[in-house]
Parts: structure tokens; sequence; C-alpha cells
């Protein structure tokens, strides 16, 4: 089996609730270096940004990183990373969102470690726990396992809900949008037309489920921040000046 490791980043130029944001200043240099920085220092073969700008691709050869230009219409960054992988010699296509700044290294190297060791598993994607507070904002989504570790759903609704004189034991865990998969496993998903839960939960991973792939979700207390709004960028800003990290990884 191609255990060769591809780490992808789909970097979108035309965001819709924040224009720009891959390019946006975080600590000195733009958000999507820090990422291709936190892939690159990975157990990662290959690190390539898949973009749909050439504003996006000027900016990561200026920092030294390779980028690729892929078509401008790709519903999402699946099938995005899924073009830049077709000509990769590889058999683990490892998807990290581009405004993930702050995405633990550790985290990425436990992806690659488990589909290299766990042949079976198609897909992967990683959770923290969540405290209960935040469990009932639909931009936070949450998943439930089965006794083997795969996801059994996904939701942005509260799961599982902990009903009067339930078990309070229960574990909230909260989704973090990074995946690993199989080059064939992603091949057959972009072929794959819309599911009727992905349309309704609006998560483009329950279409796996619905066609019967199965999703390993490795478990972590890491931290991450995902920058959604410009408020989002300021709170990564916070936390890399408490880490003492900017200009570095």
């Amino acid at each position: 089996m191609n255990n060769r490791t591809a780490a992808i980043i789909p970097a979108r130029f035309a965001s819709t609730r924040f224009p720009g944001k891959v390019l946006a200043e975080l600590g000195g240099k733009p958000m999507i270096q820090w990422v291709y920085e936190k892939a690159a220092a990975s157990i990662a073969d290959t690190v390539l940004i898949a973009a749909d700008d050439e504003r996006v691709v000027r900016a990561v050869k200026a920092f030294g990183g390779r980028a690729v230009m892929t078509a401008p219409d790709h519903p999402s960054g699946t099938d995005r990373i899924c073009e830049a992988a077709a000509k990769l010699d590889c058999g683990i296509i490892i998807n990290i969102q581009g405004d993930e700044p702050l995405i633990p290294v550790e985290v990425i190297n436990g992806l690659i470690t488990l589909m290299r060791e766990k042949t079976e598993i198609p897909m992967a994607t990683v959770a923290v726990p969540a405290e209960r507070a935040i469990l009932a904002d639909p931009n936070k989504v949450k998943v439930v396992l089965d006794r083997a570790g795969f996801a059994l759903y996904f939701s942005r609704s509260v799961i599982p809900f902990l009903r009067s004189g339930g078990g309070v034991d229960t574990p909230a865990l909260l989704h973090w949008g990074i995946y690993a998969y199989r080059k064939a496993t992603l091949e057959k998903f972009v072929t794959l037309p819309e599911g009727r839960l992905e349309v309704c939960e609006k998560l483009e991973q329950l279409r796996a489920l619905e066609n019967g792939i199965r999703i390993y979700v490795m478990q972590s207390t890491l931290e991450s921040v995902g920058v959604d709004t410009p408020e989002d960028l300021r709170r990564a800003e916070m936390k890399l000046r408490e880490r003492g990290s900017t200009k570095k990884i």
C-alpha cells in the first residue's frame, strides 16, 4: 500500500464571510503561511496549497511555499484538493483547512500515523472535548461515535442530547475540520451526489456516512482557532501573543 502522504491546503480567496482571509495578516505574515508551515513541520512527504486565485499563488511563492492553481468553480475544498492530488504520488491525503493557522503539528502527525498503521480506515478526522455550554451554537459541529471510534453522526444540533436523568458522563465532542483520506476514497467521494442529510445540515462529511464510507475519529485534547471572521482573526492573534509565537511556528 502506498503510504506516501500529501498534506494539501485548499485556499479559497473568495470567502463569503471574510473575503481574502487566507492572505489576512496574522502575526506579521499571511494566515496561509502559518498553515503551510505547520504542515511542513509535520511528517507529510509533500505539502501543497490548492488555490483558486493567482494572488494566493503569488503570496505562497513569495514565502517559499508550493502552490498550484485549481479550477475556480469547485463546489468545495474537497473537490479542490482532489484535483490537486491527481498528479501526486501519494496514497494518503490530509486536508488541512487554510483558515486553521494554529492547527497543532501533533494532530497532523497523529492522523498521518493513524492512516499509515491502520490500513483498514478509509477516512479519518479529529474531535476534541467540548463544554456543554457551547453545544447549542450551530456553527460548532458535534460528533458522536460508536464503540470502535467511528463516527455515527455529525450535527449542528446538540448531540448527544442530555435528557433529564441521562448519563452526565457521556462526553460531548466538537469536530475539527481536518480530514485524512485514502486517495481512492477521496476520488470516490467527489463523484457521489449530495446526500439528503448533507443538504439538511450543510455538512459535507455526512455524504460519506450516507454512502457507507466509515470515518474514524481521532480524539485530541489540543487546541486550535479556526478563522471564519475578522473577530476570529483577532482571537488567533491573541493566542499567538500568549504563546509568544508571532513570526514563527
